[in-house]
């Protein structure tokens, strides 16, 4: 590297740092961070604002208008996803599969917190977002409270599930799709490898804090009942939610199809009253709860096409080789060492600055599948622990829980799934 990189380099640091502070410390919202910054980076190692030759890279052509539309087919995979919930909400499976939890539970806490930790992982594979996790929420976790659980067992056992859940969420995988160049069933070979151990951890620790502090309050105001609470709903129609899992992993059909396919299936089994109202309704509510996220990747293609831009990727690309493990050994205490940066919008948080740091672990010469294999690990960590969540910081409300005690009880297992991941996931990419 030239003298005049080396201080490109230093300025682009200086920038990101800045930058994650603001995002850590909520003064700048991530949705204006990524763009600013992508801006920013390229300013720096003498990207053109414009350019009239077509091949030349620019601010405004290349990263702006093509980096905004550079994750189109993982918005509509999150699209579509979104969708798929609204139908099983509205059809009242979401509501039934959850009855049917706590009608098996009775009245023993432990089974209870188990039961709902796996029910609302099977509801959450179908469909994330913060709106899923309220309507779960305000139904299961007055439920555990009513039994005697504590108002932090009560929390993980929904932010366990949506860590789960959204693991098996096919719809997420899109992300990786175009940022990695990775194939759906690629994908869905290693999901496996981040998934079993954070379940198990997730089990033994519901079942190690029930039994060290798991009595709570007894006395919670139940919500107040809605329409369709009493909706019936055929017990075959119970399944619907792994319809899209299941053609991906099994048919390996692409997402949008499967999750189109999981919402006739699922209209079908419970044929509701005016069908059609209720695929274009839920179509549109669907959009509303995911178009944060969505607004969220337009900026995280706008920083991967910055990221990845050759004036940009020249000043960084030597900087990450410099850190990149290269052996199983490495790769391991590596990425389970740096998994907390995975926290408050950090570098290794998919849904922030992580994906442009793949991308440049991949051209500085990672495989796209180790990449994704550390990603997605590392976002255990981030979906159950981090306290910028905006699902995080519904629980903690409801529940009437210190945000900060999740983080810092959490943490420690969530990264022990992390190491187990990379030690099984290791072996099986280098």
């Amino acid at each position: 590297m030239t003298t005049a990189m080396w201080f490109q380099a230093i300025g682009i640091l200086l920038i990101f740092l800045v930058f994650v502070g603001l995002m850590m410390a909520r003064k700048l919202p991530t949705i204006l961070a990524l763009p600013c910054m992508a801006i920013l980076f390229a300013i720096i190692a003498g990207v053109p604002w414009l350019s009239n030759n077509p091949d030349v890279t620019s601010i405004a052509k290349t990263i702006l208008a093509g980096g905004s539309m550079k994750l189109s087919g993982a918005i509509a995979g999150l699209i579509f996803g979104a969708w798929f919930g609204q139908v099983l909400n509205k059809v009242g499976i979401t509501k039934s599969i959850i009855r049917k939890a706590a009608e098996l539970a009775g009245d023993k806490p432990v089974l209870i917190a188990i039961l709902f930790f796996i029910t609302a992982s099977i509801i959450f594979s179908a469909a994330g977002g913060l709106g899923m996790v309220i309507l779960v929420g305000t139904i299961v976790i007055p439920i555990m409270l009513t039994a005697g659980i504590s108002q932090f067992v009560a929390s993980i056992v929904v932010l366990l599930a949506v860590g789960v859940g959204s693991l098996f969420n096919v719809s997420n995988w899109a992300v990786y799709v175009d940022v990695l160049g990775l194939s759906v069933d690629k994908i869905a070979n290693y999901t496996l490898v981040v998934a079993l151990p954070l379940i198990v951890i997730s089990l033994i620790m519901i079942v190690f804090y029930v039994k060290k502090d798991g009595k709570g309050r007894k006395a919670w105001a139940m919500p107040a009942a809605t329409p369709g609470d009493n909706k019936k709903v055929p017990a075959i129609a119970l399944i619907s939610p792994l319809v899209p899992v299941l053609l991906v992993f099994i048919f390996k059909i692409d997402i949008v199809p499967a999750v189109i396919i999981g919402a006739i299936v699922t209209i079908l089994l419970t044929w509701p009253k005016r069908p059609i109202h209720i695929l274009s309704s839920a179509m549109i509510e669907g959009i509303q709860d995911v178009a944060g996220a969505m607004a969220l990747m337009i900026g995280i293609g706008i920083l991967l096409s910055s990221v990845m831009s050759p004036q940009v990727s020249a000043v960084i690309s030597p900087l990450i080789e410099s850190v990149l493990p290269g052996n199983p050994l490495m790769y391991i205490l590596f990425f389970t060492i740096l998994s907390p940066l995975a926290i408050y919008r950090g570098p290794l948080n998919v849904w922030g600055l992580g994906s442009g740091i793949a991308a440049l672990f991949v051209t500085a010469g990672m495989t796209p599948v180790a990449a994704m294999l550390a990603l997605r690990a590392v976002s255990n960590v981030q979906s159950v622990s981090d306290p910028t969540n905006s699902h995080n910081v519904w629980v903690a409300d409801f529940t009437k829980s210190d945000i900060n005690e999740i983080l810092k009880k959490t943490l420690p297992w969530t990264m022990a799934s992390v190491l187990i991941s990379l030690i099984f996931g290791a072996f099986m990419v280098f």
